[in-house]
């Protein structure tokens, strides 16, 4: 690691310490009035079993040697899940990660062919920034798009106000995003034109400064999504989401509807409307 300032380490730690009650960890209070959210350090100190010296140094971003078992410590302690591992994991040791070249990314057409042979389910498929690759019509028309536009998601999420409209739960939606964004920092801490994403939201989206500022940190392969779409009204549908093997920082997203429900009647609509 960098002699420099681990800002990203420092930050996610604080989120996740300040996350936690000492309730939630079986610590006792005795009573006290506690002037700060969640736990204090020499508290995570004393459950990851360091000095609280050094777990401040750590949480401040300034140690560098961290072995395995001190950062498996720290994690336990603030009961981080498997991804929040992995990314505490990079934060940690960013010199490690292998560093790939990043090219422009293109979508393979036999996986565009794929996303457009299904017509039951809207398909679209996001790249390594949430940048929109591909699909089918259906997709597109969900998310109120033509089939020629490649918007960036994320920056439709948080920029464009009908974001708000389609999403019932758009909180949600927009967390699991910055959540996706967060994670793939992580990996490539030197994307500038990620940097560039995220600096251009910090700038214009106070809800996206909000969310970013709690580090969420999740990867979401399958959920139920509402939506309330302008053209067929209200539909619940399941989504799932799978990274492409050959091409990790893609994901294709399958989006549909329970047989025989009422959703399935609006997107089989939708999808008459996106084809004629």
């Amino acid at each position: 690691m960098s002699e420099q300032r681990n800002v990203g380490l420092a930050g996610f730690l604080r989120s996740r310490r300040e996350a936690l009650t000492p309730a939630t960890v079986g610590v006792e209070t005795y009573g006290e009035q506690r002037r700060v959210p969640g736990l204090r350090r020499e508290e995570v100190a004393r459950l990851a079993g360091v000095s609280v010296n050094y777990y401040t140094r750590i949480e401040q971003g300034e140690s560098h040697q961290m072995s395995d078992s001190v950062l498996e410590s720290i994690a336990g302690a603030l009961q981080l899940d498997e991804n929040e591992r992995l990314h505490l994991l990079r934060l940690a040791w960013p010199a490690q990660l292998a560093r790939r070249e990043l090219r422009p990314e293109h979508l393979r057409p036999t996986v565009q062919a794929l996303a457009e042979s299904l017509t039951d389910q809207a398909v679209i498929v996001v790249g390594r920034r949430i940048d929109l690759l591909g699909g089918n019509p259906l997709g597109f028309a969900l998310l109120g798009l033509g089939p020629e536009q490649r918007p960036n998601l994320a920056r439709q999420m948080f920029l464009d106000t009908a974001m708000r409209d389609l999403y019932v739960d758009w909180e949600r939606e927009a967390t699991y995003l910055a959540s996706y964004l967060r994670m793939a920092s992580g990996d490539q801490p030197d994307d500038p034109l990620l940097n560039e994403l995220v600096g251009e939201l910090s700038i214009k989206s106070p809800d996206f400064v909000r969310i970013w500022a709690a580090h969420p940190v999740a990867e979401c392969t399958h959920s139920v999504q509402e939506y309330e779409h302008p053209l067929v009204g209200r539909m619940t549908l399941n989504t799932e989401s799978f990274h492409l093997p050959d091409a990790p920082s893609q994901r294709i997203i399958f989006v549909g509807a329970t047989p025989g429900s009422d959703s399935a009647e609006r997107l089989r609509l939708l999808g008459s409307l996106a084809s004629g």
